[in-house]
């Protein structure tokens, strides 16, 4: 049985209340985030989960007024740019391969894994993880912030710009600063379109029961982006971007590059 709405609302504190009106936030005031306050979400991410305690990430974070006017380039939205505290995650299995290095391991030999399909993963879902919880330790603090998945927008470009060296890799950005904004909470899929029951669902049609009413939820909300008009039904944007050329953004030879054997 699925818990109701009701339900979720009576059981909440803190943490649930910031998780549940988490927001993306585009525009920043003018006004630098303090030391103390950096410390303590760098800290936070630190303490994520890490698969196999590898520590298998790491966070550049930029402050260059330079690097971060290419970044906004790169990703083609300018706020990048203005954020007081901006990081990108990285995939870092460098750090791993020197330390392997020390203790008699040739990370390009067959016997170093941690350049495989596998652990590449592995990794990135330990940046996602800890970036996730930067942001969350971010919002229970006032500060507000966007994920920029658009800085792989050219990977290559990110990468020499970072300087990323052998078995790194960018995964995702996060702008972080104190709102200049307030943008209505985005619509949220139905639960029993996206929550299931030991196995997924064999019934299509009673998967998409909902999805009308959620359609027409989406095309109700409206974006501060595009502020002048409704946004398109969640069923429109699945189909456009269905359609949307991807050939260019695959990882094996942008990570064979760096490394990594995503064959193996």
């Amino acid at each position: 049985m699925h818990t109701s709405r009701a339900t979720i609302q009576s059981a909440t504190n803190a943490t649930i209340e910031t998780l549940l009106n988490r927001r993306s936030i585009r525009k920043f005031k003018d006004e630098p985030i303090d030391d103390d306050a950096t410390a303590t979400l760098e800290t936070v991410a630190q303490h994520a989960a890490s698969s196999q305690f590898l520590n298998d990430w790491s966070a550049i974070r930029v402050s260059d007024p330079a690097i971060k006017a290419r970044l906004a380039e790169i990703g083609n939205q300018p706020y990048i740019a203005t954020a007081p505290l901006l990081y990108v995650f990285v995939i870092d299995e460098h750090r791993n391969a020197r330390i392997a290095q020390r203790k008699g391991i040739d990370p390009t030999s067959d016997e170093f894994h941690l350049k495989y399909s596998y652990r590449f993963t592995q990794a990135q879902n330990d940046a996602v993880l800890a970036l996730h919880a930067m942001e969350t330790a971010a919002y229970s603090l006032g500060l507000g912030g966007v994920i920029l998945g658009s800085l792989l927008n050219d990977i290559p470009a990110l990468i020499d710009l970072l300087n990323l060296p052998e078995y790194t890799y960018p995964v995702l950005g996060l702008a972080l600063g104190k709102p200049d904004q307030e943008p209505t909470l985005k619509p949220r899929m139905p639960r029993s379109m996206q929550f299931f029951d030991n196995t997924y669902p064999a019934d299509d049609d009673g998967m998409l029961e909902q999805l009308p009413d959620f359609d027409n939820k989406v095309h109700q909300y409206y974006d501060l982006r595009q502020a002048d008009r409704p946004v398109d039904a969640f069923s429109d944007q699945i189909v456009s971007v269905s359609r949307q050329g991807v050939s260019g953004k695959t990882l094996l030879d942008k990570a064979a590059a760096q490394g990594f054997q995503l064959d193996k």
